[in-house]
């Protein structure tokens, strides 16, 4: 069974080598650094282990993770710290006892997997302490995202009737996901914010990561940020569109650049749709309805 790997940092090598070197063993999800992205993914996501992905880091990103440390402790999720030295023991002068296990690079993505794994095996929660983690979130989570304790299937429940007990009948039909890339993290949290409520959505902060994603996911349609570091987005685009895995997945620009030259260069390579940001809710929500529904 995979773990769950919740990932926050600026080191990009650390998230790369989970997504492209790791995915046998881990269920990946980034998220920003700001606290209400954080918990959020904490809710929704139940993730097994929470992964620092530490690299110059400022010292109040540093001394939020004290605050994230106690929601994570509430929901026995343990804390773990990847970095190079200096910076991990900059982290744990600054945030004391917030690590519940570092591992200090260099080293290869094969041996942090393996202890992490090792790790996550031996911090496995016991029966009663799974129970309470299910049920400290039950309540808060809305009903597609509600989950069996027992069985893990997904439901439309309202209610939850007991221990292992989930109203059975109308069972929700497969939701539409959406891949949002963008370098933006108040961008991405602002497009999940507009379109959690009726798609899945996962997040890439440039599109190397995005591409990885898709080696292994498929999704319905890719929101697509234009300037980015590293490959634009077109860029991107053009592997997509070369590639007989990804070649018919839907894209949408979303971007602030209006240049004539840089729109007419998109649209070149067929988009299925180019929208400007700011971004607008119910625009944003009727172009993607008039392409996957």
């Amino acid at each position: 069974m995979k773990h769950k790997a919740l990932l926050m940092g600026k080191n990009g090598s650390v998230i790369s080598d989970f997504f492209d070197q790791m995915d046998d063993d881990f269920v990946v999800l980034t998220t920003s650094d700001r606290y209400g992205d954080i918990l959020g993914h904490i809710k929704y996501f139940l993730p097994d282990v929470f992964v620092f992905c530490i690299a110059n880091e400022s010292r109040d990103n540093m001394v939020r993770m004290v605050n994230i440390k106690q929601k994570l402790s509430d929901c026995r999720i343990p804390f773990v710290l990847v970095g190079a030295e200096e910076d991990c023991e900059e982290f744990n002068r600054i945030a004391l006892n917030v690590a519940d296990l570092t591992i200090v690079k260099p080293m290869s993505a094969s041996v942090i997997r393996k202890k992490l794994c090792s790790y996550l095996e031996g911090h496995r929660p016991t029966a009663h302490e799974a129970d309470m983690q299910e049920g400290f979130l039950f309540s808060e989570m809305p009903p597609f995202m509600r989950k069996n304790p027992v069985g893990g299937a997904v439901f439309a429940s309202d209610e939850y009737l007991g221990q292992g007990e989930v109203r059975k009948e109308n069972k929700v039909p497969k939701r539409k996901h959406i891949l949002v890339v963008d370098d933006a993290p108040m961008m991405l949290k602002t497009i999940k914010e507009h379109l959690h409520g009726e798609y899945d959505i996962a997040t890439a902060v440039n599109g190397g990561i995005a591409l990885k994603f898709l080696e292994k996911k498929r999704t319905d349609l890719i929101l697509l940020d234009f300037e980015m570091p590293g490959e634009n987005g077109p860029a991107v685009l053009e592997k997509l569109r070369a590639n007989a895995a990804t070649e018919d997945i839907p894209v949408v620009f979303l971007t602030g650049v209006s240049e004539r030259e840089k729109i007419q260069e998109a649209l070149a390579l067929k988009p299925q749709g180019y929208l400007l940001k700011p971004i607008d809710r119910e625009k944003l929500l009727d172009v993607i309805r008039k392409i996957i529904g």
